[in-house]
Order: C-alpha cells, then structure tokens, then sequence
C-alpha cells in the first residue's frame, strides 16, 4: 500500500513539475531590457525584474525569480538559447551587425 502511494505521489509531482502540466508553469519568457515577463500555462502573465545572479553554463540557464526558472539547451533552438544565454550574462540582447565598412 506504501509502495502504490509513493508511486501516485511520484507520478503526481512528475505530472505538476517535470512535465509542466500544472497551471503555474512557466511556458513563455519575454525578454525586455532589464525585465521579464513570465507567462504560464494558466494564461497569466506576471511582470519580473531582471534577477541579479543567474547560473549560466552551455547546457543550462536558471533564473532565480520568484519561482526558479529552469531552461536546458534542448528547450529551445540553438539561436534562441544563445540569445537567452548572452541575456542572462550581460543584460543585454546581441543585436544584428550593421553593413561592414567598405575597405
């Protein structure tokens, strides 16, 4: 009977957490500037400030915010990671390079 509850219990948290199935998971982030907007699964938006340490790595970017948000590379497209990464680093968005000079 132990077993069978620890089973549901682990499938339930898995469901709500790893799977972010709940309503308050996070399932957008738009970057601005120094804020964020996080929009959940629930359709509700909530305006954050830009953190003031994040954890970025090649594989991984977490944003400690009022809930920690967790993005692996795999979550996104090479570019769009990137751009998140360089974000994270810097506050700043890399912008395209304008027409190189003439030599």
């Amino acid at each position: 009977m132990l077993a069978a509850a620890l089973v549901a219990l682990g499938l339930a948290a898995a469901w709500s957490k790893a799977l972010l199935k709940a309503k308050r998971s996070v399932r957008a982030l738009e970057i601005g500037g120094d804020d964020l907007v996080l929009e959940q699964a629930n359709g509700e938006r909530i305006a954050a400030a830009a953190p003031q340490r994040c954890y970025v790595s090649r594989l991984a970017v977490i944003l400690p915010l009022s809930k920690v948000v967790l993005v692996s590379a795999d979550m996104l497209p090479p570019a769009e990671f990137r751009r998140l990464r360089v974000w994270a680093l810097w506050r700043k968005l890399p912008a395209v390079a304008g027409k190189q000079l003439p030599a």
